[in-house]
């Protein structure tokens, strides 16, 4: 067992199975595009253990609270880890976090989208440590978000060949 995997356990995490979508709905795009020592990583959302997208769907400053969206934020970290461990074989491939755009589902006058997407952060520093989970990051407010979700987050890391 790796060290990130490791770290998940000793956490009482478990990442999740590919991402099931809803019926009907085609993706024609990786989750994970390999080119190089750069993985980039599509937008992703929360999701259960099974791969089904995670609830409480909507809207941050309406339907969903700070703390859920930060919830969401973390989950939507381990959905990640899960694709990356899938393609990668071993996340301890991951040699830095580069950069994370972090999408906030957000009612009109919700300007908390920082505070939600440090779930994410938060997850990444604590298991990769302060050097290799170091990044640059943006979180903005949405309109709206795929199938109601309330964060979707996309990265690009480097990765060892």
């Amino acid at each position: 067992m790796g060290t990130i995997s490791s770290k998940l356990a000793s956490l009482g995490l478990t990442l999740p199975g590919p991402i099931k979508v809803p019926p009907g709905i085609v993706l024609p795009f990786r989750f994970v595009n390999i080119r190089g020592e750069h993985a980039f990583i599509s937008g992703h959302g929360p999701v259960h253990s099974d791969g089904t997208l995670a609830r409480p769907f909507g809207k941050l400053g309406r339907e969903l609270t700070v703390e859920q969206g930060y919830k969401a934020a973390r989950l939507t970290a381990l959905a990640i880890l899960g694709n990356l461990e899938r393609e990668l074989g071993d996340l301890d491939r991951i040699r830095a976090w580069t950069r994370v755009f972090g999408m906030v589902n957000s009612a009109p006058g919700f300007n908390q989208q920082p505070l939600v997407i440090n779930g994410f952060s938060d997850l990444i520093l604590e298991l990769f440590g302060p050097d290799r989970g170091a990044h640059a990051r943006s979180a903005v407010g949405m309109a709206e978000l795929p199938f109601d979700l309330p964060v979707e987050i996309e990265a690009v890391i480097e990765i060892d060949p």
